[in-house]
């Protein structure tokens, strides 16, 4: 293990830009819950438990439709807890990383809580591909407008993960409105904001000639932060205490939880 880190302090100060790819596992040892599997989600929120519902039923779409109070005491909950959630230490880890590179850092997440911004990352150089629960926009669709959330206060009654507030409205058409958040079978989502940010990204990756990616926590179940890692350019760094394999020659794997793994690599690269 420690020539593992000694092999991640390498491939640091080889690189000229940092790209962090991240999945919900980051959120971790922030004390986000883990939704892993059938329990680990019911466990979070045994009120769906006890419904049986699946997390692909109620972040849906659809749910916003037929049980709005539901959808919004799920989604408002999560709005809160991430809220109230302080980034651990290793996203700052990753942000000292970064600023020594000749190109910065840049993010490229499947997260859709906001953390990097919350530690300090600028929003420019953060890419949500599933978009973001800080944002939101018409359930109707009545105009392609997103916007923040900020004045969406949710009430909940975690007992029974339901709504008690009034629902944030549309602006427009005075409907409900919904997450700006790339949903199971979920036609309707507006990708404008994620799509500029993916621009941005695209752009700053031509610019950099040795590329490092440091992926943490993104499994297989939903692997967009995963295969991101695998297909641009350059060596990899995989943080994953579950399924750390890599594909041969793009670098090194690290089975272990976040937070330790970003230590002793900053112990390894003195950041």
């Amino acid at each position: 293990m420690a020539t593992d880190y000694q092999r991640c302090g390498e491939l640091i100060r080889q690189a000229d830009g940092l790209l962090i790819t991240a999945g919900a596992g980051i959120g971790v040892d922030s004390g986000m819950p883990d939704f892993r599997g059938p329990q680990g989600f019911w466990g979070a929120y045994p009120a769906l438990g006890r419904a049986r519902i699946a997390f692909e039923e109620i972040a849906n779409p659809a749910a916003f439709a037929s049980q709005p109070r539901l959808a919004w005491g799920f989604y408002g909950h999560r709005l809160q807890l991430y809220r109230r959630t302080v980034p651990h230490e290793g996203f700052q880890i990753l942000r000292r990383i970064g600023e020594h590179r000749p190109h910065g850092a840049r993010v490229f997440t499947s997260n859709v809580d906001g953390q990097f911004q919350k530690a300090g990352f600028s929003e420019d150089r953060v890419s949500e591909c599933h978009g973001s629960i800080h944002y939101l926009q018409c359930l109707d669709g009545c105009h392609d407008g997103i916007w923040p959330a900020k004045d969406f206060d949710p009430e909940i009654d975690e007992e029974q993960c339901l709504l008690t507030s009034e629902f944030p409205r549309c602006p427009r058409c005075r409907g409900i409105a919904r997450p700006n958040i790339l949903m199971f079978g979920d036609w309707g989502w507006r990708s404008e904001r994620s799509d500029v940010q993916e621009a941005g990204l695209r752009a700053w990756l031509r610019l950099v000639e040795h590329l490092l990616v440091i992926e943490i926590g993104a499994g297989t179940r939903i692997p967009t932060a995963r295969r991101m890692g695998e297909r641009v350019k350059g060596q990899m760094i995989r943080i994953n205490p579950t399924e750390p394999q890599l594909p041969d020659g793009k670098g090194v794997s690290i089975a272990a939880g976040g937070l330790a793994a970003l230590r002793a690599i900053a112990d390894a690269c003195l950041v």
